[in-house]
């Protein structure tokens, strides 16, 4: 399983990469957030990559989202004015963290994710569990219990009791595990888009 770094996934040969016009670092195009021009000259974010037009590329890091806007680094990169909105990287940070609950409850539905301690230390233990969930709010002695299948790579705490709980229709949920597969990768590459929106959020 690749791990969920802000490093984003190991290089793959061939992997489509494009450059941040922030941070001028390249990197993955899952890893990296997509940014379209609406015919208002609005900012649109193209999260999954689709919109039609020329993409603009950003880190999914708080400081590079800011310093675009206010260094007006959109306008530059699209040669024309653009309006960005000031809260820029919380628009980005929500839209990510739905995103990421998504996919888990499309996991889930497909009998690829369970919860409950005694639900994923069983697929932890059969070897059926590649990624192992855990609420970034829950209590550490509690989550120190599971081990990731594959050490602290395949380990995702992004997401709180509460966004997790959503995923799996539950009020709360504090330990998870996905089966590996498709949408497991995918889950991967969200995590790690949001983990840069959060490391300085304190989310």
């Amino acid at each position: 399983m690749i791990p969920v770094t802000r490093g984003g996934r190991k290089k793959e040969r061939g992997a489509p990469e494009r450059r941040c016009i922030a941070t001028g670092e390249t990197a993955p195009r899952a890893r990296l957030i997509r940014f379209v021009i609406g015919p208002d000259d609005a900012l649109v974010p193209d999260l999954a990559g689709k919109l039609p037009g020329r993409g603009i590329w950003l880190s999914p890091d708080r400081a590079a989202l800011e310093k675009a806007a206010q260094k007006g680094l959109f306008t530059r990169a699209a040669r024309r004015p653009v309006k960005a909105p000031e809260d820029l990287p919380d628009q980005i940070e929500s839209a990510l963290a739905t995103r990421l609950v998504h996919l888990i409850s499309l996991a889930r539905k497909a009998g690829q994710a369970v919860a409950g301690y005694e639900k994923v230390r069983g697929w932890l233990a059969s070897g059926r569990a590649a990624l192992l969930l855990q609420a970034g709010d829950g209590s550490p002695r509690g989550k120190s219990k599971l081990r990731p299948p594959g050490g602290g790579e395949t380990l995702i705490e992004v997401l709180n009791a509460g966004e997790l709980g959503l995923a799996f229709g539950r009020e709360n949920v504090i330990h998870g595990a996905l089966a590996a597969g498709g949408l497991a990768q995918r889950v991967v590459d969200e995590a790690a888009r949001l983990q840069g929106l959060r490391a300085r959020s304190g989310g």
